[in-house]
């Protein structure tokens, strides 16, 4: 887990050279759509914000069964499953065939695969021996590109490969920090706060505690937080602690909503840590932020004596629902 972790930066350059391969044909839509579950939606999440203000069209996520009625024949779809047999994505990859749309897929086959090539669908092809959790350099690539095949965002190819290259003379300096900031958080479940171009990040975060250190992790975005949850903050912390995920291009009256947030927290008695993002393009700073939570995620799984590669219990679940 630690060397996928680390060998992100070849995951980014991967994928721009497999969205090559692929050929896939630009359809400029009134607005794009990425259909996944879990890892692939994420990356969608992240795409969306690296893009930030620079979308020029709406880029939507959906994670359920189907689309809305709203998405007609002038959007694009495309449907984002790594093993290919993810249920919920086979329902909108269906509904979105029925509203006409233009698709792509990603993924490594299954039935997803099987699809797309009857219908004579563009597939971009990913390697198949990594955890999906693991592909997020992969998916957050695929849909900010296709984004672009949309027409619903500008290529930003270069600055992709330039975040790839920043990563990795980054590395040596992540794992010390990553380390450093784990042995701090320790048993402690988290609730992990970001703002703009962090809030996808701090999803991330909190599904990578989830997944590899088997420990509670929630999320929560600025200025949202501060109309509800922080309410309950101000009754104590119930064991839980805080992440802040600051950056560099988050607004004053965002940071400035960060730092007092963070200070009312603190008043509980509750372990509060503040992480800034590194880099200068949105790229570098938003995939910096991926590669050091799930750095830290890791290092936790380790203090707890946990095997972060195993998700018997969602297996389990997947298993118990079986099919319809």
């Amino acid at each position: 887990m630690l060397e996928d972790v680390l060998d992100i930066p070849n995951h980014i350059r991967d994928a721009l050279w497999r969205v090559d391969s692929a050929q896939l044909k630009a359809r400029p839509s009134a607005g794009f759509v990425v259909c996944g579950m879990g890892g692939s939606a994420i990356g969608a999440e992240l795409a969306r914000g690296l893009l930030g203000d620079r979308l020029t069209g709406p880029l939507i996520v959906s994670r359920t069964y189907g689309l809305p009625k709203w998405v007609t024949a002038d959007w694009a779809v495309l449907a984002s499953s790594y093993s290919g047999d993810t249920e919920e994505t086979l329902a909108s990859f269906k509904d979105a065939g029925e509203a006409g749309t233009h698709r792509w897929v990603a993924g490594t086959g299954g039935e997803l695969g099987a699809r797309a090539r009857d219908a004579g669908i563009g597939v971009v092809g990913l390697p198949g021996f990594f955890e999906p959790r693991m592909t997020v350099g992969y998916m957050t690539v695929v849909a900010a590109y296709v984004a672009h095949l949309a027409g619903v965002a500008p290529d930003i190819r270069r600055e992709l490969e330039q975040a790839a290259d920043f990563l990795d003379s980054r590395k040596a300096d992540m794992e010390p920090l990553a380390r450093a900031l784990a042995s701090q958080i320790g048993d402690t479940p988290v609730v992990v706060h970001g703002a703009s171009l962090t809030t996808a990040p701090a999803r991330r975060w909190a599904n990578q505690f989830n997944e590899n250190a088997k420990q509670l992790a929630f999320s929560a975005e600025i200025p949202e937080a501060n109309h509800n949850l922080m309410e309950a903050w101000s009754k104590g912390s119930g064991g839980l602690g805080a992440i802040f995920l600051t950056d560099s291009g988050q607004t004053v009256r965002e940071r400035r909503r960060m730092d007092l947030t963070a200070e009312s927290i603190e008043k509980t008695g509750a372990s509060v840590f503040s992480v800034e993002t590194s880099g200068e393009t949105r790229s570098e700073r938003l995939f910096w932020a991926v590669m050091f939570g799930d750095l830290v995620s890791v290092e936790v799984a380790a203090l707890r004596g946990v095997d972060p590669l195993p998700v018997d219990e969602i297996q389990n679940f997947k298993r118990r629902l079986g099919k319809t």
